[in-house]
């Protein structure tokens, strides 16, 4: 009978212990499934900025060069009263202008209400970032430290062997990456988003055609998102 009851206790504590694996993994896809919510909002607000930029090029398009001999030729052959309205008007139909300017207040409204979506989803992320290191201590109090830059390199060893992980739990080595790469992520999305603020803020009628190249460049390129490091998060959930 003892035995017995041993050999249940030691199976009761293996579903237990089997229990705790499945948690941080369902909890690591749900901080993906955010990490993913975020980067798709990223991309629309991308063709914000870049509908900014262009709407507000146009508006601000130099006129006619009056100065060259081509286009006084082509004005002088079409001395119309419609064509000197159109250069005292700056060379801008009426309706595009009203058009453009609608699109930049429509463009920059869209970019205010992406940095209210993403700071929402940020804070659910960082709440999944907490959820995610206690079950991970509950499943191993001590999981030996992993330096970041070693952890791309471990996990492409563990696929040359295995290139689909289990989906049924979470191997030691799987949660040694999870447990140093979820504050990691959390800190790249955060400066990503404070990056964003800050293109935001400074975004005006003022700004250079420099300024907002550089901007578009800097909001697509994502700069503090280590790629290599997002891939391998992935691959442990598919």
């Amino acid at each position: 009978m003892a035995m017995v009851s041993a050999a249940a206790a030691n199976e009761n504590g293996n579903e237990s212990r089997g229990g705790l694996k499945e948690k941080p993994q369902q909890i690591f896809e749900d901080f993906l499934t955010r990490v993913a919510k975020l980067e798709e909002l990223g991309a629309v607000a991308n063709r914000y900025l870049s509908g900014f930029q262009q709407s507000l090029e146009f508006l601000r398009r130099p006129p006619i060069d009056m100065e060259s001999k081509l286009m006084s030729k082509l004005i002088s052959a079409n001395d119309t009263k419609r064509m000197k309205s159109y250069i005292q008007a700056g060379c801008c139909n009426t309706l595009d202008r009203v058009q453009n300017t609608s699109k930049l207040r429509t463009c920059h409204l869209g970019l205010l209400e992406h940095l209210s979506k993403a700071k929402t989803i940020l804070n659910e992320v960082e709440d999944l970032m907490e959820d995610l290191t206690l079950a991970i201590q509950s499943y191993n109090r001590s999981l030996p430290p992993l330096q970041i830059e070693d952890l791309c390199d471990q996990l492409d060893e563990q696929h040359l062997h295995q290139e689909e992980p289990s989906l049924s739990g979470l191997q030691q080595r799987e949660v040694m990456f999870i447990a140093s790469s979820v504050g990691v992520i959390y800190t790249m999305l955060k400066q990503d988003y404070v990056m964003q603020e800050k293109i935001v803020a400074s975004l005006n009628l003022n700004s250079t055609p420099g300024e907002l190249e550089s901007y578009c460049l800097m909001w697509s390129l994502r700069p503090y998102v280590n790629d290599e490091i997002m891939l391998q998060a992935w691959r442990l959930i598919r």
